[in-house]
C-alpha cells in the first residue's frame, strides 16, 4: 500500500469508466481514489487531497476548474487533459498542463502518456526528497521558508487548505499546503494521521487515553482526539 500511486478522474461517465479500466489493467500500481463527472464535487475533493495523477475532461473546464488547475500547478500532481480537440490540448499544455489524450482514447497513447506522467512524478518526488536530506524539510512561509529538522516537528494540524506545524521550540508555522501533502512526505519518518485534522510525530507521543477513539497527549502537552476509524491502525502502529 505504501508504494501505491493515487489517481483522480474527472470526466463524463463513459470516458471515465474507460480511463478507469485502462488504468487498472495497464498500471496496477495506481489506486483510483475519486471519480466524478461533476466539477463541483471534484473541487470539494481536490481542496482536501492531492492525487498523484489527475485526468480532467477539457469540456468540463469552467472558472472553478481553472482555480483547481492553478492550485495544482503549485503541487507535485500531474494533470492529463482529455479532449477531442488537439488545438485545445496544445493551448492547455502552453498553460502548464502536463499532457493530453485525444478522444477516442487509444491504448498505446494512454500507456505512453501515463508513463510520461509517472516519470514527471518521480522527478517531483526526487525534488521533495532533496528538501528532506539529512532529515530536514522546508516549510514555506509568506516571507520565504523555514528549514527545520523533521524530528523537531511535534504535530501538524489541518485548517482548511492550510496546515499549522507545531515545533519543539514551541513555535508554530502556518504553511499553505494541505495536511495530506505532509502526510505523504512525513509518513516514512514515523508520523501518523490519527484524525482528519491531526498528523502526529510518534516520537513525541507521551500518553494514550482510552475511549471510543481515545486521545493522545503529546510532548507539548496538547491533547488530541483519535478518530474511531483510525484507532485500530494507530494502536497497531504503536504496539
Amino acid at each position: 500500500m505504501k508504494n501505491k500511486l493515487h489517481a483522480c478522474i474527472i470526466n463524463d461517465q463513459d470516458d471515465g469508466e474507460s480511463i478507469s479500466l485502462l488504468l487498472k489493467n495497464e498500471f496496477p500500481e495506481f489506486e483510483i481514489d475519486f471519480q466524478t463527472n461533476s466539477i463541483q464535487y471534484a473541487s470539494n475533493y481536490l481542496s482536501k487531497h492531492s492525487p498523484d495523477l489527475l485526468f480532467l475532461d477539457i469540456q468540463l473546464v469552467d472558472e472553478t476548474a481553472v482555480e483547481i488547475l492553478s492550485k495544482f500547478r503549485e503541487s507535485p500532481s500531474t494533470i492529463i487533459f482529455i479532449t477531442d480537440s488537439e488545438k485545445s490540448a496544445i493551448q492547455a499544455i502552453k498553460k502548464g498542463i502536463t499532457d493530453y489524450l485525444l478522444k477516442p482514447i487509444k491504448n498505446l497513447d494512454f500507456v505512453l502518456t501515463v508513463n510520461k506522467a509517472i516519470e514527471n512524478f518521480k522527478k517531483s518526488k526526487v525534488s521533495i526528497l532533496n528538501n528532506t536530506i539529512q532529515n530536514k524539510i522546508n516549510l514555506p512561509t509568506l516571507q520565504g521558508f523555514k528549514r527545520v529538522n523533521i524530528d523537531q516537528i511535534i504535530r501538524c494540524e489541518a485548517d482548511s487548505n492550510y496546515t499549522f506545524i507545531y515545533l519543539l521550540d514551541k513555535s508554530k508555522v502556518m504553511v499553505s499546503k494541505t495536511l495530506y501533502d505532509f502526510e505523504k512526505n512525513l509518513s516514512e519518518y514515523n508520523f501518523f494521521r490519527i484524525h482528519h485534522k491531526h498528523l502526529i510525530n510518534l516520537e513525541h507521543l507521551k500518553e494514550y487515553i482510552k475511549g471510543k477513539g481515545g486521545q493522545v497527549i503529546m510532548t507539548d502537552n496538547s491533547v488530541l482526539d483519535v478518530s474511531i476509524r483510525r484507532k485500530n491502525d494507530f494502536l497497531q502502529k504503536i504496539a
